[in-house]
C-alpha cells in the first residue's frame, strides 16, 4: 500500500520515495527548502536504519541538499529547462532499485528538469567509482558514456548514484514515466524495473 507523507514524522513505512515536482517553487535552488523540512527527519532515520530511500529529479536534489547523498546537483550547461527520452546504462546492481537488472544493461527513461546536472570534485568521483556509486550514466546507442548523450552537462555522464551502504539512490530521470507501455512512445516499460527491485527486495525482507 502506498501513503503520501510530507509534514509529518511517518516511521512505519517499509520503503520511502521522494518524487519530483519542483518543490516550494525550486526558490532558492532545487530542493534546498524541502531539504529542511521536518520529514528530512524521518528519511534520515530510514537511511540510517537501512530502509530503501528513492528519490527522483526533485526527489534527488534533496537528498543532496540534505547531505544525504554525496555532491551537488546544478543548473544545465544549456541554461535551459529539457525535456527528453534518454538512454541509461545501469553500472551497479548493488541497491534494492536495480537488482533486477544486469549489469551494463540499458534503459530507455525521460529526463525533464532545469536543474539536473550533477557535480563533485575528482577525489569524490574516485570515491563513488571505488565503492560502486555510480549506479547510472546517460550513453550513446551504443551504451557508450559521449558528450551528445549527455543532456544536462552531468559530470561523468552521471544520471544516479547511491549512498555508500546502497540503501539510498537518486535519479534525475524518471522511471515512473516509462512504467507502463501506454506513457511510451514505443510501448515498453523499462522503468518499472526500478519499483520491481525495490518490491522485490521488500518482499524478501519479509
Amino acid at each position: 500500500m502506498i501513503f503520501h507523507v510530507w509534514n509529518g514524522h511517518s516511521h512505519q513505512y517499509d520503503a520511502y520515495v521522494l518524487p519530483g515536482g519542483f518543490s516550494y517553487g525550486d526558490y532558492l535552488r532545487a530542493g534546498a527548502i524541502a531539504a529542511t523540512s521536518p520529514s528530512l527527519e524521518t528519511i534520515r532515520e530510514a537511511t540510517d536504519n537501512g530502509k530503501p530511500v528513492l528519490g527522483i529529479c526533485n526527489g534527488f536534489q534533496i537528498l543532496v541538499e540534505a547531505g544525504i547523498l554525496p555532491g551537488a546537483v546544478l543548473r544545465n550547461t544549456g541554461l535551459r529547462f529539457v525535456c527528453k527520452w534518454t538512454r541509461l546504462k545501469i553500472e551497479s546492481t548493488r541497491t534494492p532499485f536495480t537488482k533486477l537488472a544486469n549489469k551494463g544493461q540499458a534503459l530507455r527513461i525521460p529526463i525533464a528538469h532545469n536543474e539536473g546536472r550533477y557535480y563533485l570534485d575528482n577525489n569524490q568521483l574516485a570515491e563513488l567509482e571505488k565503492r560502486e556509486q555510480i549506479v547510472l550514466r546517460y550513453v550513446d546507442e551504443n551504451n557508450i558514456p559521449s558528450q551528445d548523450s549527455n543532456p544536462n552537462g552531468s559530470m561523468d555522464n552521471i544520471a544516479g548514484i547511491c549512498n555508500k551502504e546502497g540503501n539510498v539512490m537518486g535519479l534525475m530521470p524518471h522511471p515512473e514515466r516509462a512504467s507502463i507501455p501506454i506513457l511510451t512512445p514505443d510501448n515498453h516499460s523499462e522503468g518499472k524495473m526500478i519499483f520491481d527491485s525495490m518490491i522485490e527486495t521488500l518482499e524478501g525482507g519479509r
